[in-house]
């Protein structure tokens, strides 16, 4: 089952929009197993380099590079082609529409950046303040330096309508996918709080996250320290 939509766009949960369908495997999102390979730690100088593999990857990739370069509404299966080096069917048998390619551009960003937040939980197993201040900075030095993202934030200001759709569309999936995986990690840190009182402590500090993202105010490691405080006085009373 696909949920499609977060944190990159991970910023994207922010924005008010309808639900359709969900957007993104929530299991296979929730249950992420390490690689062996570390996705990146709050001790990394920046954003998380990635490397294509499949021919799958490489079109996503090139589709993000030229939502970057030139606009979403820009970007074409025969200019992706042309990119990436293979026919234009090729392009079509591996994202199929438009619309496919912008979900599965937009799954490769939020599965990157729960990944980012899973790693800042297993680095922090005995202190959830810091398993939130090191997952709030690694979100927020690598939104810094997406390219993606940096779109998204133009779409907002009017840059690319077209991508606007795309952005307001299961907004709402998006940040109950944040939510459930950051809710999933929490049972282990012994929470002496009704449930109804820790769900709305997560919401608040997923949309503080984002909130950061979409719009940052400071820089990455001033607007974590500001959120671990808060987070501080929310969860432990």
């Amino acid at each position: 089952m696909l949920v499609v939509r977060l944190v990159g766009l991970v910023g994207l949960v922010g924005l008010v929009g309808s639900v359709r369908e969900p957007l993104v495997d929530l299991p296979r999102l929730t249950g992420m197993e390490s690689s062996g390979a570390r996705v990146g730690s709050a001790g990394d100088a920046g954003p998380v380099r990635r490397t294509a593999g499949s021919t799958r990857d490489r079109v996503v990739e090139a589709a993000v590079e030229l939502t970057a370069e030139v606009g979403w509404s820009r970007v074409t299966m025969a200019r992706l082609a042309d990119r990436v080096g293979v026919s234009r069917q090729t392009v079509y048998n591996e994202v199929g529409t438009k619309p496919g390619l912008a979900e599965a551009m937009i799954l490769r960003e939020l599965e990157h950046f729960l990944a980012l937040v899973s790693s800042a939980f297993d680095d922090h197993p005995d202190d959830l303040v810091a398993a939130i201040h090191d997952s709030a900075l690694l979100v927020l030095r690598n939104a810094h330096g997406n390219p993606l993202l940096h779109a998204v934030v133009s779409a907002t200001h009017g840059a690319d309508t077209e991508l606007l759709p795309l952005l307001t569309t299961h907004a709402e999936s998006l940040l109950a996918v944040a939510k459930t995986v950051v809710g999933e990690r929490l049972p282990p840190y012994g929470l002496d709080l009704p449930g109804e009182r820790l769900d709305a402590a997560i919401d608040m500090v997923v949309r503080l996250v984002l909130s950061h993202v979409m719009q940052p105010t400071a820089t990455p490691e001033a607007s974590a320290d500001a959120i671990a405080w808060v987070s501080a006085r929310v969860l432990r009373p």
